[in-house]
């Protein structure tokens, strides 16, 4: 039976097992959607923003590892997936993003709303194609979903308008080859990895994403090399509960028992990380690192010994030679420090925290207020969500909070733009997430920024009442660059922002709104938002000069802040100081 280049696409969409396709509509997508329309299996979201709709894709696909397809039309539809789609390809997971182009016959001709997609999503797509011609099917949407699924990023397939309707000619069946390798070293590299590991007395592990699906075999390598675990925020899904070794992250969003941890150590083993900040790593240790990626190797600090392979086969290896380690003090430390930090943590995100001495005195220099602390909210989250909830976070202070007070514990599960570092992304990624889990509850931890930079697609949660749960961090500023310039020195500038009453923005859209201004309120407003059917946004205001603290906080962060706070207090508007 004949096809047409439309249905090759969509029939081949539901053999992959595809349930949801993200977009917006468009003429040049027109016979796709309307193949989409009469598919069986396959749901068309109807996004308000293209970016929003790569963003979901980009969710679903991390979640799941399968692929995820999203669409865009001609020339500015197509642009506005590139944000997303960026986030997809740096999170290194398989997104298919259709894009529609103008008719073969003004290809070239600067036609209306023409551009040029292959040059366009070059950089950010494994595989970029226009399909030319039906006698192409199905044999380039192949290459296309094999080069997403196979080297874990995006592909790009470009569909002149005229194209979608024109006829297959033959009736070849789609086929797909989507096994993945799972490799391990060769046994020199790992009896040399061995002898350094025994050889060490202080050995700290870096886990990152890659380690995720070898939660078992890591616990066992941490236990044998009596080991503290430093989690990247990606490892903290999989690593963040239950875990007797972990001594939470390093960096800004760190704790200075990771930081400990790494010091002393005189071993560092990486296991499925690339984390990008070479200033947290330590100096003068021996480094082992292991990463499917070769590429990865050495890239971000000097590696000893660098194994390309799996996470799981490889430390699997390692197990059956390494000599179990009976000194374990190295490890006591770091968990000591880590139950300490965690304690001034609990306290300082409790209710009643500013009736306390402490509390009283730091209100003083940074809350005088008495605005809600985002620790506050943070912690009501982590304790009334559910064991099976999964978050997204916007870039910035948000993933601050959530990383320093909620535990991915039990089944939870954690997607953020956490490599691209965009802003905006909670809210969208949230709508990919409970698409791929409808039954279970989703909690997005939005910026206000970044709520408001998509604020469209608020639409789409209620046009599908999706049961999402947006907890808005309102304080009117964008706060981690307030922070970053007070640290150097600088006296704010730019960063505030004049918002809308939010809870009220989502009323009129027909989402629940709940709106917090009193540190009293915050739980039971968290427990009223989470105990409602279907989607609420909770917008709370906190407090814009709360105070993160990094992992190592320096004497220059420090000064810098001082004479920045001191500008603030001096400076009027157009004045040098």
């Amino acid at each position: 039976m004949a096809r047409t280049v439309a249905k090759v696409f969509i029939d081949a969409l539901e053999q992959l097992g595809v349930r949801q396709v993200f977009g917006v509509v468009g003429d040049a997508l027109n016979p796709l959607t309307d193949a989409i329309r009469r598919s069986t299996s396959i749901t068309w979201v109807s996004c308000r923003h293209e970016e929003a709709a790569a963003f979901a894709a980009s969710a679903q696909s991390q979640l799941t590892g399968e692929l995820s397809v999203c669409m865009g039309t001609v020339g500015p539809g197509a642009v506005h997936l590139l944000n997303g789609l960026y986030d997809a390809a740096k999170s290194r997971t398989p997104v298919l993003a259709i894009v529609g182009q103008v008719p073969l016959v003004d290809v070239g001709s600067d036609y209306f709303q023409e551009v040029n997609n292959d040059l366009l999503f070059n950089d950010v797509a494994e595989f970029c194609a226009t399909v030319t011609s039906p006698e192409q099917m199905p044999g380039v949407l192949e290459l296309a979903v094999r080069s997403a699924v196979g080297r874990s990023g995006v592909s790009v397939l470009s569909i002149p308008g005229d194209l979608g309707d024109q006829t297959v000619p033959g009736d070849r069946p789609t086929r797909f080859s989507l096994t993945r390798p799972n490799a391990r070293p060769d046994d020199p590299d790992v009896d040399q990895a061995v002898e350094l590991l025994n050889a060490s007395h202080r050995t700290t592990l870096l886990v990152g994403r890659g380690a995720r699906t070898s939660r078992d075999d890591v616990l066992l390598l941490a236990e044998k090399l009596r080991a503290p675990m430093v989690l990247t925020l990606k490892a903290k899904e999989g690593f963040d509960g239950d875990n007797p070794y972990e001594v939470g992250q390093t960096g800004l969003l760190g704790n200075p028992a990771a930081a400990l941890a790494m010091e002393q150590a005189d071993t560092l083993l990486m296991l499925g990380t690339d984390f990008p900040y070479r200033d947290w790593y330590p100096k003068g240790k021996t480094v082992i690192q292991v990463d499917t990626v070769a590429e990865h190797i050495g890239r971000r600090v000097a590696v000893d010994l660098g194994l390309v392979g799996d996470v799981g086969p490889t430390v699997r290896a390692l197990l059956k030679h390494l000599s179990h380690k009976e000194d374990s003090r190295h490890l006591s430390h770091a968990r000591n420090r880590y139950d300490s930090w965690r304690s001034g943590q609990k306290r300082l995100a409790a209710a009643d925290y500013e009736h306390h001495a402490v509390g009283e005195v730091r209100s003083a220099l940074d809350n005088r207020h008495h605005l809600i602390r985002p620790e506050a909210l943070a912690a009501a989250v982590d304790e009334v969500a559910a064991d099976d909830a999964v978050f997204t976070s916007d870039t910035g202070m948000s993933t601050v909070w959530l990383a320093r007070f909620v535990r991915m514990h039990s089944s939870r599960r954690l997607v953020g733009s956490f490599n691209l570092g965009s802003m905006a992304n909670a809210m969208p990624q949230a709508i990919g997430a409970q698409f791929t889990y409808p039954d279970r509850q989703v909690v997005a931890f939005c910026g206000d920024g970044g709520l408001s930079m998509l604020l469209g697609d608020l639409i789409t949660i209620s046009t599908h009442r999706l049961p999402v749960k947006l907890v808005v961090f309102d304080n009117k500023r964008l706060g981690m660059v307030k922070l970053e310039q007070e640290q150097a020195g600088i006296p704010e500038f730019g960063t505030e922002l004049h918002n809308p009453d939010f809870a009220a923005v989502a009323e009129a859209l027909g989402i629940p709104g709940i709106r917090v201004t009193a540190p009293a309120d915050v739980r039971d407003a968290v427990k009223r938002a989470f105990a409602t059917e279907g989607p609420v946004l909770l917008d709370v205001l906190t407090n814009p000069d709360e105070i993160s603290v990094p992992a190592r906080a320096t004497v220059q962060q420090g000064w810098g802040y001082a004479i920045a706070k001191v500008k603030e207090l001096l400076q009027s508007p157009g004045e040098e100081i």
